[in-house]
């Protein structure tokens, strides 16, 4: 897991790359990589290429970047888990390597495959790769965007980062706020790539890559497209009869583990009372042979409330065998760590505290890469929202239902039923939205240009381009392409990097989702019981029937907001978070 930088003078009437900037961009993201760091330069200074790493696979200089091999120079973030693989066929077509990192194999494998190589790494990954032969750079990232990378073009010199304020910290890019971000977090909770905060920068969308030549950046390829895997899953339901389906889920899922736990040093684990951790806790606990490492977080608002985990997690870890630690926060804690989660925060976002607080627990226990469930909720259908989205496309499409449902209350996201649920992506952004495009809380003329430029309703729609035929399909898409993608991930990488912890999400792998699409598309939201029931041995009952709490976290009780029409007070918490990136 590293930070990377990299910058690309490519046009002719551009300095040379400013070899401080690279070092103050490079030099930000220690954190993201406290145990090397290094920067590197072409002839001439027209590129630079700066890395932080954090030292997971091959723990010896050897796998420090930038890496060169022949014309090839690479930084890399994330970690390739079938670099094995990867590495014994290249091996066989004569490829001689000097580490055993992944990052050697990506460079070897873009040498034999070019761009296409992408589509054979299993893993997070945001990559920058020059080519000082056909003098171009080629920037890829993974297909559910696990990994961030962020670039900005003033149409002379090419920059990308890690993070949006890395790249700020460089001095050459205007941090002005992005009317459309600003709308875009307001609307729905974080920041919609490919949009930032910032005008000047841009997200490198999931599951694409370009290159970068001497006429600028050329058009992105997409290498993944999930809607498209649960379109073909509807030709392949048949498949899904083939093995009894919790005999399927418990194979698949250990399958995506044991990649997942490969690594040089110690692998924990998050684990809450929920079943997608739990699961994954029990079934690595069978792949390691000996106690895993776990984690759990706990409030002492919650204490003795059914928000608190812990008493749950603490039985499961003991009756498992793991090596458990709750960490408790307080609201002293809270309070007195906030201007540090703040300075953390890549980019605006209602989430991402409570990933803070358990990364940070991690680290304190002394480990480095630690085992998530995100994504189990995306995948096996455990939100609300596979029920709901349906529901209020087919209420939207009644006629005269959804001007009546408008006229009987006067709740905002019940009349914006008729005038956006008639399309999946906004019966979805009715469900999920934080305000609705008539009520956010900027300036009239900021919030009408923001929108403008947004367009809010081509980006929650942009996901089904490809129509994945089903209801489960098409919530499933959304899912994970934008709540999943703009929020959890996101926030997980910054939240997690704080504290130099590499978070591995086994349930996010897009090699996974190609297996088991034909068992979601035949069973939908039956799988989260099926998976529950997919360990030997099961779940126990007390774990598995409960009913979901979701990992939240106390801002109402610690944090004195005040209402603003919403229970949970977090669109007050949204303004609290706009205001500390608006100054």
């Amino acid at each position: 897991m590293c930070g990377i930088t990299a910058l690309y003078a490519w046009h002719a009437d551009a300095p040379p790359v400013d070899r401080e900037e690279v070092e103050s961009i490079t030099r930000y993201m220690i954190p993201r990589g406290p145990d090397a760091g290094g920067t590197w330069f072409s002839t001439g200074d027209r590129v630079g290429l700066g890395s932080r790493r954090l030292a997971i696979i091959d723990l010896t200089p050897e796998g420090n970047q930038p890496m060169t091999s022949g014309p090839l120079t690479i930084v890399f973030n994330g970690e390739i888990y079938n670099h094995a693989e990867l590495r014994a066929s290249l091996e066989r077509r004569g490829v001689r390597f000097h580490s055993t990192s992944d990052t050697g194999v990506i460079l070897e494998l873009f040498r034999a495959d070019g761009a296409s190589m992408v589509e054979r790494l299993r893993g997070m990954f945001a990559l920058a790769i020059w080519d000082a032969e056909s003098r171009r750079m080629f920037i890829a990232r993974d297909p559910y965007g696990i990994k961030p990378l962020y670039f900005a073009d003033d149409g002379r010199t090419f920059r990308a980062a890690s993070t949006v304020k890395a790249l700020l910290a460089g001095g050459a890019v205007s941090r002005t706020i992005d009317p459309a971000g600003a709308a875009g977090f307001f609307a729905t909770g974080s920041v919609p790539e490919p949009f930032t905060i910032r005008e000047a920068i841009r997200s490198v969308e999931a599951g694409t890559s370009f290159f970068v030549g001497a006429h600028g950046r050329e058009a992105a390829r997409s290498h993944y497209s999930i809607a498209s895997v649960f379109a073909k899953a509807t030709e392949q339901e048949w498949a899904a009869n083939l093995v009894e389906p919790e005999t399927l889920l418990r194979e698949l899922t250990a399958e995506s583990l044991r990649h997942h736990l490969v690594s040089d040093v110690p692998v924990g684990a998050f684990l809450s009372s929920g079943i997608d951790s739990t699961a994954l806790v029990a079934t690595a606990s069978r792949i390691n042979g000996e106690p895993l490492r776990t984690i759990t977080l706990a409030f002492d608002a919650y204490r003795g409330l059914a928000e608190d985990e812990a008493p749950l997690a603490e039985r499961f870890a003991a009756e498992l065998g793991t090596r458990h630690t709750t960490r408790r926060i307080t609201r002293t804690e809270l309070q007195g760590e906030l201007p540090k989660i703040f300075a953390a925060m890549d980019q605006p976002t209602i989430d991402g505290v409570n990933t803070y607080f358990v990364s940070k627990a991690a680290a304190e226990a002394g480990l480095k890469v630690a085992i998530s469930g995100l994504g189990g909720d995306e995948l096996f259908g455990g939100y609300t929202s596979f029920r709901d989205v349906p529901r209020m496309v087919a209420l939207s499409r009644v006629p005269l239902a959804g001007a009546l449902a408008s006229r009987v209350t006067r709740h905002p996201k019940a009349r914006a039923i008729s005038a956006l649920g008639r399309t999946w992506g906004g019966a979805y952004l009715v469900k999920r939205g934080l305000f609705l495009p008539d009520e956010l809380p900027l300036p009239a003329d900021v919030a009408e240009e923001g929108l403008r430029r947004l367009e809010l309703m081509s980006i929650v729609n942009a996901p089904l381009a490809t129509d994945p035929r089903t209801p489960f399909g098409r919530v499933a898409t959304l899912e994970a392409a934008l709540y999943m993608r703009n929020q959890l991930l996101r926030d997980t990488d910054w939240a997690s990097m704080a504290h130099s912890l590499e978070v591995r999400t086994p349930l996010v792998d897009a090699w996974l989702l190609r297996q088991l699409a034909p068992l979601l598309v035949a069973r939908g939201t039956d799988c989260k019981k099926l998976f529950a029931s997919s360990p030997r041995p099961p779940l126990p009952a007390w774990l598995r029937d409960r009913p979901k709490t979701g990992f939240s976290f106390p801002l109402k009780q610690w944090l004195d907001l005040p209402p603003d029409g919403t229970s949970t007070r977090m669109r007050s918490w949204a303004r609290m978070v706009y205001a500390e990136f608006a100054r």
